[in-house]
């Protein structure tokens, strides 16, 4: 089940130190958290379609989803401040830990032509967003309980100074990136 902790704590800090000469076991970067997030425009016109996102939010990643509100009201987009917009989980621990083999390993080959994830989507400071376009390639998702198709992004949030840094812990973690 945490076959990804038990890899890093003893392939992936010997590989690190070795490429980037740390010279405390302390220095190499760690997954800090995943941070998913399901943005639902829809809700504003009807409550029971945020209910599903949450819902749907709660299976992939097996913990209690929060429900987002706008921060802003946008004329425009009918949206008032303090409206319920989406829903988000943050993993920590065994349970990001656990997700992240299912996202890797389960759910990316699932994507149909997938050829792998970009490999530009870092912040600069070591931390790598993507997006998933549907949440039925997580094999918890039942095809028939499902009333839309919805994406949400997932981000990956490391102790990481660099880019290069991160993308070298992923790649050890066996991200799937296009070359």
């Amino acid at each position: 089940m945490a076959r990804l902790r038990e890899m890093y704590e003893n392939e992936i800090v010997k590989k690190m130190t070795e490429k980037f000469g740390y010279k405390n076991p302390m220095q190499v970067p760690k997954l800090d958290k995943i941070v998913i997030n399901m943005a639902v425009g829809e809700a504003k016109d009807n409550a029971k379609v945020l209910d599903a996102a949450v819902r749907d939010l709660e299976i992939i990643s097996g913990q209690k989803a929060v429900v987002t509100k706008a921060k802003k009201s946008v004329a425009n987009f009918k949206l008032r401040e303090g409206m319920p917009i989406g829903c988000k989980v943050t993993l920590r621990g065994s349970k990001m830990y656990e997700f992240a083999d299912r996202l890797i390993n389960l759910a990316l080959p699932r994507v149909r032509d997938f050829r792998g994830v970009n490999p530009n989507a870092f912040d600069g400071r070591g931390n790598y967003a993507l997006g998933v376009k549907e949440q039925l390639i997580f094999p918890e998702i039942e095809y028939d309980k499902i009333d839309k198709v919805r994406g949400m992004d997932v981000i990956f949030v490391t102790t990481a100074n660099t880019d290069e840094e991160a993308r070298e812990l992923l790649t050890l973690f066996n991200m799937p990136f296009f070359k």
